[in-house]
């Protein structure tokens, strides 16, 4: 089956007859190698750092600088904006503090008229009030003379009434009246 020199081999390993398995060398690694792959990599590297230097890193530098301007056009047009901004608020603070100074101003001149307007009204319905309590003052005096004239004529007529009861005859109505008259004093 198996013959002593193929034990401890699986199958598609086993190495041929005529090769030693001595110490051959990586061949990067083996000196013979080592003059055709420097020239090889410096070739390679020169052709590549031509190709980056032609080629990729031009596009690349003109890629950042076509983003710089426009990362500095956007940076000067949001400041120009700002400023913009600024300004704008600051008129419309100004706005605001005219506003609100029209509005103290409107309100003081109705206060003002109103005040004005009150007083005035205050003052036609006191000269209105003083007028009738004049005209009602001048009544009751009218009313209350005309009451003492007929208290005079009451009295009188009891005076006469009185003598006449005790007396039996009617009285004198000069000595009546002076009699009433100078009660009254």
């Amino acid at each position: 089956m198996a013959n002593s020199s193929d034990q401890g081999h699986t199958a598609g390993t086993e190495v041929p007859a005529n090769e030693s398995h001595g110490h051959a060398a990586f061949p990067p690694f083996d000196p013979a190698n080592f003059t055709p792959l420097l020239i090889w990599l410096v070739l390679s590297f020169g052709v590549l750092y031509l190709l980056m230097s032609k080629l990729a890193l031009p596009r690349v530098a003109g890629i950042l600088h076509v983003r710089s301007e426009k990362i500095s056009a956007d940076l000067n047009e949001a400041q120009a904006l700002r400023a913009r901004s600024q300004e704008a608020a600051n008129q419309h603070d100004k706005t605001l503090s005219e506003a609100k100074a029209k509005a103290q101003a409107l309100a003081q001149e109705t206060h003002a008229l109103l005040h004005s307007e009150t007083e005035a009204k205050r003052q036609a319905i006191e000269t209105d009030l003083n007028s009738k309590l004049a005209a009602a003052e001048s009544r009751i005096a009218e009313t209350k003379a005309k009451a003492m004239e007929n208290v005079d004529a009451i009295a009188r007529e009891a005076a006469a009434a009185i003598v006449q009861h005790f007396t039996g005859k009617p009285a004198d109505p000069k000595a009546v009246a002076a009699a009433v008259g100078s009660t009254k004093a």
